[in-house]
């Protein structure tokens, strides 16, 4: 996908600090923290990931769906793939 490449840095970075909340999450946890404080981390961990999420489906949807100059076929297969990972994020 070439054009995750222009934000590659930036999606990296947000990867990056998504590890260190789950290290924060398995810290707590080896460390036998409060119940609320290792919710919280979790609860930090799943807002990170689904911005992530957010803006790699954004990214495809641009780039894959609605970028002009598409071809039926091309929008469809890209209309597909979002299909699956809304279905899979769904469950």
């Amino acid at each position: 996908m070439s054009h995750l490449k222009a934000n590659r840095q930036q999606l990296l970075n947000r990867v990056r600090r998504i590890a260190g909340q789950v290290e924060a999450v398995e810290r707590a946890l080896l460390e036998d923290a409060e119940c609320a404080v290792t919710l919280q981390r979790v609860a930090a961990v799943r807002g990170a990931v689904n911005g992530l999420l957010d803006e790699i489906l954004e990214d495809h949807l641009r780039e894959h769906v609605a970028r002009p100059g598409l071809s039926d076929e091309e929008r469809r297969e890209g209309a597909e793939d979002m299909i699956a990972v809304i279905r899979r994020y769904a469950k």
